[in-house]
């Protein structure tokens, strides 16, 4: 099943966490004021008859339609707005509902209530299955992993489900429970019970790592990161000084299944591996643009790094992708990154809702634009199925093999 999963990315069908719809957290923004531009814009009067023919056709529809349980007002105009939004040809443009919105997660902060784990669906099956636990959160505890299979919650089968569909079922009050039936990978079903909690996101890990030889690695050093919030920025600096301060020789900066976060974090982590020069530009509608550059005296801008990606890698990680790899601060290692090189924001609507826009397109240092593409690796590392059945993790080893024979090479 793992290699069939392919992420959309259309907003709500993101690597998701389990909480309103996640999209809050997948685009670069920093969640607060941004604007759809300074430019021309043109004023639509909903009110004309281009609009109104919408009340018109529904009034048809509740008089005429031959089954006439199916004419539900808030079904059909939740209809109508996506399909608006559908028309735009943004993947990434989305209509949330009030009951979504209130489920919500800061992305800045890092906290939401859930049982704290990543969920999608497989482009194939149809199947939700988990992504990755976060670290630390009672899905975790539980034992979740990547590739359990969401068959029911509560008894309910998932059958047909979205990942909205799931997201809205799962979630639900700190201190209640909720249970899952998973198909784990070995295809044995079991019914897990978790106790949904308010979770403050663990972002920064670190860890003494092992070679393909199960030898522990003491010479380079090692951070997960999983997402980019306000915490992060702290938890990353700290982590980098002891790093630093400890003597390693090299460091592996590990961003799969990193789906991006908050754009003031994402700056600020990047800035910590660059002395000078630009991060990212950010391109708005209007063609104005804005340049995000590094200051001097950053955490880490010496010490040699590898980064690694994956189709998972999207938005905050790429533009750290780019941004090290532009400034030949890292080498990349993995597979090509997921290819989200837009600027989005949430707009709150009168109804409860809210609306999650597009207003800006970033640009790498360099001038490229990865929307719909990504960032290829310097060096292609992919999994076997041998490789995940054994848990072997060829790309970690692969980067450790690269420090070590670059640094084989700076002695000779």
């Amino acid at each position: 099943m793992w290699k069939t999963v392919k992420l959309s990315f259309a907003a709500l069908t993101v690597v998701l966490m389990i909480v309103l719809a996640g999209v809050v957290g997948y685009a670069i923004n920093d969640g607060e004021g941004s604007s759809t531009g300074s430019g021309s814009s043109t004023t639509i009067d909903v009110s004309g008859d281009g609009f109104s023919i919408l009340d018109e056709i529904m009034e048809i529809l509740d008089q005429d339609f031959v089954v006439p349980d199916a004419v539900d007002y808030d079904i059909l105009r939740e209809g109508a707005i996506d399909g608006a939004i559908e028309a735009l040809g943004d993947p990434h443009t989305e209509y949330i509902t009030p009951e979504q919105y209130e489920l919500g997660i800061d992305i800045i902060s890092g906290a939401f209530e859930g049982i704290g784990a990543q969920v999608d669906q497989d482009a194939v099956t149809g199947e939700i299955f988990i992504v990755a636990p976060f670290s630390n959160t009672p899905a975790a505890e539980a034992g979740l992993v990547f590739g359990d299979v969401i068959l029911a919650v509560d008894g309910e089968s998932a059958e047909g489900w979205s990942v909205r569909d799931a997201v809205g079922v799962i979630r639900g009050p700190q201190g209640e429970p909720v249970t899952l039936t998973i198909r784990h990978f070995d295809g044995e079903i079991e019914d897990i019970t978790i106790v949904r909690a308010t979770i403050v996101i663990p972002t920064v890990f670190s860890e003494t790592i092992e070679d393909e030889n199960g030898d522990p690695v003491n010479d380079v050093a090692y951070i997960r990161l999983e997402q980019f919030t306000d915490q992060s920025v702290g938890d990353m600096s700290a982590k980098l000084k002891e790093i630093v301060d400890a003597g390693f020789d090299s460091l592996i900066l590990d961003v799969r299944y990193n789906p991006g976060g908050g754009l003031d974090a994402t700056v600020q982590i990047a800035d910590m591996f660059i002395d000078e020069g630009i991060i990212l530009t950010q391109v708005d509608r209007d063609g104005s643009e804005t340049v995000f550059e590094a200051h001097a005296g950053g955490e880490a801008t010496e010490i040699p790094i590898v980064l690694l990606v994956n189709e998972f890698s999207a938005s905050g990680s790429e533009v750290l992708a780019a941004a090290l790899r532009d400034h030949n601060r890292a080498t990349l290692i993995g597979e090509q990154t997921f290819g989200k090189g837009s600027v989005n924001h949430v707009r709150p609507l009168s109804d409860g809702g809210a609306l999650y826009v597009t207003i800006a397109r970033w640009l790498t240092p360099s001038g490229e634009l990865i929307e719909g593409i990504g960032i290829a690796p310097d060096i292609t590392v992919t999994f076997t199925d041998a490789d995940v059945e054994a848990v072997r993790d060829v790309q970690l080893f692969a980067a450790i093999n690269f420090l070590h024979d670059e640094l084989a090479q700076v002695l000779d």
